[in-house]
């Protein structure tokens, strides 16, 4: 199996995440954007990452990426078959954050492009996500459960991007669940492996 990936892009971490989390055997295969290899437009003309050759077909979304390896290995129900409730919600929590928050995180991050408004008018259009974060950590670690799931992986690149626009407001603003979140899943072992060079 080839993953093509890059190692800052937001959809390829999460790949990345699914499939070393599932054990899956997978080569990485880092492409420079400004130069795709023949064999990532042969198998997706589209030409963004990340791409799975799984050696029975292609799958170019990060979450049918990630749903593809849960279905194989998911030691410890990062698809919550064991709540459904929670399952459906995480489902909704990773649509908005791949249309809704994305579209905030982008304003928010590149402003200079979109001078209609100030980073800090786009930064608190997000913040309304950030607040709904917060309140679903109350009282655990995770998102949906004690433990992470499908929502914290998928969430986590996105917001890290978010984080790192300006670091010295995320670092005092008024989300230390979010924070702690974040920060956790940052310095797990399973993503300083997917984030090595």
């Amino acid at each position: 199996m080839i993953l093509y990936s890059f190692r800052r892009c937001p959809w390829a971490m999460r790949a990345r995440l699914a499939l070393r989390y599932a054990q899956c055997p997978v080569a990485i295969v880092e492409v420079a954007m400004k130069n795709k290899p023949a064999e990532l437009l042969a198998l997706s003309p589209k030409g963004t990452v990340p791409v799975l050759d799984t050696g029975d077909g292609v799958l170019e979304e990060s979450l049918d990426i990630m749903r593809w390896a849960l279905a194989r290995h998911d030691p410890e129900d990062w698809r919550l078959l064991a709540d459904p409730a929670a399952a459906q919600r995480a489902d909704a929590l990773i649509a908005r954050n791949d249309s809704t928050f994305k579209a905030q995180v982008n304003l928010y991050k590149y402003a200079e492009r979109y001078p209609e408004h100030s980073r800090e008018h786009y930064r608190q259009q997000a913040e309304a996500w950030l607040v709904e974060l917060e309140s679903l950590l109350e009282g655990r670690p995770y998102l949906l459960a004690d433990h992470p799931s499908l929502a914290d992986a998928a969430l986590l690149p996105l917001m890290r991007q978010f984080a790192g626009v300006e670091p010295e407001w995320f670092a005092e603003a008024a989300y230390p669940r979010v924070r702690s979140w974040l920060q956790g899943l940052l310095e797990s072992d399973l993503f300083k492996a997917i984030m090595a060079r």
